[in-house]
């Protein structure tokens, strides 16, 4: 029976930041993985979906270069070819992952783990299964897609299943109003796919600052997406003209395919946590401490399973912060203050710090600053898509506690002032500072006068 320092449950992006950290700094370590190297992230999630980001995007871009002069044809787009080429990128980067835990020194064992105990993993594959011990264990197998119990949901797919699609359907609906729902609505509507996008809540990506919302619905409106809220699913029916959707409102909608987008629930079942006195939640979720570890001292947890920040650059910081905490300079905790992110839709939303609700809470007084214009690019173009900008700041610090875009670049420019509001900078700062000209970005430090003033829970 093999005997490691450290057992890692899922090669994703926490686990593989940890187990090869952990192996640097002396440790032996092994790490286990039942589907492939890279977790979902890498294999069927963040990357994937930001290359069919880029060639929904094309279709635009076509159309955009007749603006500049350039010819007016617009290719066909060939699902099977991206497909093939998608496929061929991530099996090279599922071969990088795999090397970066050969060359660490990290023994890789394919199969599923499942805990025996506080220090036994049992880990079964198509090989047959084999047993070992380790002093201290890593849960890192991230989340899954959960759909609801709605009559013929057996006819519908997940976000799991969208990247092997035979073929672009004609007619989409996308169930749900977050981040991933309105990714793949964007991707469907820009390869050319009639596409709906329904959501039960009164408007999507909640949690996001509201004005920044609703801007982002306007403008898929005007893209020509069919953005219904307010609206669910009660069942589907496979019939021969395709998959009739029987919604709330009486009404019925026919498409070739719909996919759930509608939450992901921590990966916890069949480990044997419990019998291993590992504390879950009520929605299986590992409950950890600051420094990730869960009620059995062994045993640690990080990324999605802990159903904290579900971002992968925060599951690799914990996962880093693991392997320093055990082998390394001693105890790390992970400030999840101010974390940016962004939603790859069309058009894109970025954020960083406080919404402008979340202040108006916390805070006194508040000063919001806002710009909305249409991007240069779009003049020529023709286009009439608009962008926002909003800055929210603390009038008796000066500090700026939250960034807000919708629009071009957003995710790209909002990494940038991420940094800057992460080291409290200031909007006198922001004034001071030279814009680059003629950018989108100039926008965040030549906004001058403050849109709206407003007192605490106003």
């Amino acid at each position: 029976m093999e005997q490691y320092d450290l057992f890692v449950i899922g090669a994703g992006s926490g686990g593989v930041r940890a187990s090869r950290m952990a192996s640097a700094m002396g440790a032996r370590v092994g790490i286990c993985e039942d589907y492939r190297v890279g977790g979902t992230c890498v294999i069927r999630g963040c990357v994937p979906k930001k290359l069919m980001v880029y060639a929904a995007e094309y279709r635009d871009a076509f159309r955009d270069a007749q603006g500049f002069g350039w010819g007016s044809t617009t290719p066909g787009f060939d699902w099977a070819a991206f497909i093939a080429n998608k496929d061929k990128e991530i099996d090279r980067l599922n071969g990088l992952y795999l090397q970066t835990l050969g060359n660490a020194g990290v023994t890789l064992h394919n199969g599923r783990g499942r805990l025996l105990d506080r220090h036994t993993v049992e880990i079964t594959g198509h090989d047959g299964m084999e047993t070992i011990r380790a002093d201290k264990i890593l849960i890192a197998t991230g989340g899954w897609p959960v759909m609801p119990s709605v009559p013929g949901i057996e006819h519908a797919i997940s976000s799991n299943e969208v990247f092997h699609l035979p073929e672009l359907p004609g007619r989409v609906a996308v169930v749900g109003g977050g981040y991933i729902a309105v990714e793949f609505a964007g991707i469907f509507h820009g390869l050319g796919a009639r596409t709906t996008q329904l959501y039960r809540g009164e408007q999507i990506l909640r949690g996001f600052d509201r004005e920044a919302r609703d801007w982002t619905a306007q403008e898929m409106l005007k893209k020509g997406l069919d953005l219904r809220v307010n609206i669910n699913v009660e069942a589907i029916e496979k019939k021969q003209d395709g998959l009739h959707l029987a919604l709330n409102d009486g009404t019925v909608l026919v498409v070739d395919a719909v996919m759930y987008a509608t939450g992901r629930n921590p990966n916890t079942a069949g480990l044997g946590l419990e019998d291993a006195g590992v504390k879950l939640a009520t929605n299986g979720a590992v409950v950890v401490d600051d420094y990730s570890r869960s009620s059995a001292e062994n045993i640690y947890a990080v990324g999605d399973v802990t159903d904290r920040i579900a971002l992968t650059p925060v599951a690799i910081k914990e996962g880093a912060a693991v392997a320093e905490t055990l082998f390394g300079r001693g105890p790390q905790t992970v400030d999840y203050r101010d974390v940016p992110s962004a939603v790859f839709g069309q058009p894109q939303l970025a954020s960083v710090g406080l919404t402008e609700e979340d202040a108006r809470h916390t805070y006194q007084e508040i000063d919001v600053y806002k710009s909305t214009f249409r991007p240069m690019k779009f003049t020529l173009a023709g286009r009439e898509e608009r962008s926002l900008m909003k800055l929210i700041v603390d009038r008796a610090s000066d500090r700026v506690l939250g960034a807000h875009m919708v629009g071009p670049d957003a995710a790209e420019i909002i990494q940038g002032v991420a940094i800057a509001i992460k080291c409290g900078a200031t909007k006198a700062q922001f004034d001071v500072t030279v814009a680059i000209h003629p950018s989108a970005a100039e926008e965040f430090v030549l906004m001058r006068e403050p849109v709206k003033q407003a007192k605490a829970a106003e």
